[in-house]
């Protein structure tokens, strides 16, 4: 085997095993320590956790394209913050609460629409100043903040509509509401970075930018355009998840760029573009919520988690390193 086939197939099959591992050792060390009267690997357990893994999921699908363009969006978390806000606060507007259930259509569309377009503004930033979208995103990031604060000073928006609750905690084949959320904007960007131009533009463009300008590739608008999806999904998962709960806080939202990071780059896209998948995103995020889960379990607190979680992620992107610097090497004999 190659070096390049086999740096490649360890990064796709690496989370997939780092999950059944977790699996394996959360489910004897429960056993051993007796912390837990339920198995940690209990179907309910499992079905449990995709629902949880499902508002940082579903943002980090938008993500993955992006960081495979060789971008990255930090102000996912407060946008996140933004759409929850217009969802909630848009079904007690006059005209809106005159329309009952039916303003609920409308109250997702005017959160998605805002999302989008604070997405399509990241891109279009990047697109026309040149700046680096860490850079440009850093500073949305606070600014779109700000506008979370200013919406409400430190007060939570609520609105609880029975209706929304009721659709956000059904379930279909024994699936919760939000899960299947998370399977389809899965299923979407699969076939979107798999089975299209755009999804094989993003790669070229991660890879070498300058050859993509050359080939013809218009690189600033196909930016722009992954900007708007990440808002869209991050829009999306807020949408999903306040129909349920029907209140949102100023500092919601507050870290999730950081968490959607983590998974992509756990699943195996490089953080300078150019690789990466969908479907490795995914166990990224299964991972992280697994480790999350497994370690309450076993009783460890919340600071823990966070150590052992950032220690991973380390160790991920010095492995990453070491991949691509003997894939390189070989390359050059």
């Amino acid at each position: 085997m190659q070096p390049g086939a086999l740096s490649k197939a360890l990064k796709n099959g690496a989370i997939w095993g780092f999950i059944v591992l977790e699996l394996i050792f959360f489910s004897v060390a429960g056993e051993f320590m007796s912390l837990s009267d339920t198995a940690f690997m209990d179907w309910e357990n499992m079905l449990l956790l995709l629902k949880q893994s499902a508002p940082i999921g579903i943002i980090a699908m938008g993500m993955t394209i992006v960081m495979v363009n060789g971008n990255i969006d930090l102000s996912v978390g407060a946008t996140f913050a933004i759409a929850a806000i217009i969802l909630l606060d848009s079904m007690t507007w006059p005209f809106m609460a005159a329309m009952g259930d039916w303003a609920i259509p409308f109250a997702w569309l005017f959160a998605l629409i805002v999302g989008t377009l604070l997405g399509a503004l990241n891109g279009l930033l990047v697109w026309k100043t040149g700046v680096d979208a860490f850079i440009v995103t850093l500073g949305s990031m606070l600014g779109y903040r700000g506008i979370v604060f200013m919406f409400n000073g430190e007060n939570p928006t609520s609105h609880l509509n029975w209706t929304l609750v009721d659709f956000a905690e059904a379930e279909f084949l024994g699936i919760a509401t939000a899960s299947w959320f998370l399977l389809a904007a899965t299923g979407a960007m699969w076939f979107l970075m798999t089975k299209t131009v755009h999804g094989r533009n993003a790669y070229a463009i991660g890879d070498n930018r300058e050859a993509a300008v050359n080939a013809g590739i218009r690189v600033g608008p196909h930016m722009m355009i992954n900007f708007a999806i990440i808002g869209f999904l991050a829009a999306l998962s807020a949408v999903v998840f306040y129909s349920e709960s029907g209140s949102v806080n100023p500092n919601d939202g507050q870290l999730y760029e950081l968490w959607v990071i983590t998974a992509v780059v756990l699943g195996g896209t490089k953080i300078t573009g150019g690789a990466g998948s969908v479907i490795g995103t995914f166990g990224g995020v299964i991972a992280i919520q697994l480790l999350r889960k497994g370690l309450g379990h076993i009783g460890a607190d919340t600071s823990t988690v966070n150590l052992v979680i950032g220690l991973i992620l380390i160790a991920v992107l010095f492995l990453d390193r070491q991949l691509n610097v003997k894939g390189k090497e070989a390359l050059k004999v």
